[in-house]
């Protein structure tokens, strides 16, 4: 289930996908959004995206920061950075700025480092 949550002492917005959801299609978000649950689509995000150490996205996304504790199968452009924490596995074609991958995470793919789309054209 897709859920808005505002934090009231910061004010900060983000999306979620909980644990035990599965989205099919494709999600645009105009803030921050974190996936817990499943995600069989294309994902385009103004803000940051993470994605859970249960978290699953099949599909492609644009994004302008990504921290990714699960497992994704597809193609990303983030203009700014990707973080794959150590729990991370990436089987895909990458497009970003900035890549920090810890030990014992999975990238399986091709990635090209270099200006990727601004921020503003991420969800256009």
């Amino acid at each position: 289930m897709a859920k808005d949550i505002q934090n009231n002492m910061s004010g900060a917005r983000y999306n979620a996908i909980t644990t035990g959801s599965k989205v099919i299609g494709t999600i645009q978000a105009d803030d921050d959004i974190r996936i817990d649950g499943c995600l069989e689509g294309d994902l385009l995000c103004k803000g940051k995206l993470i994605v859970g150490q249960q978290g699953l996205i099949k599909g492609n996304a644009k994004c302008v920061n990504v921290e990714i504790f699960g497992t994704v199968d597809g193609d990303f452009t983030v203009s700014e950075g990707i973080m794959l924490h150590s729990t991370a596995r990436f089987n895909g074609n990458l497009n970003t700025k900035v890549l920090t991958i810890e030990p014992n995470a999975v990238f399986n793919g091709t990635c090209v480092m270099d200006d990727v789309l601004p921020a503003q054209n991420i969800a256009e």
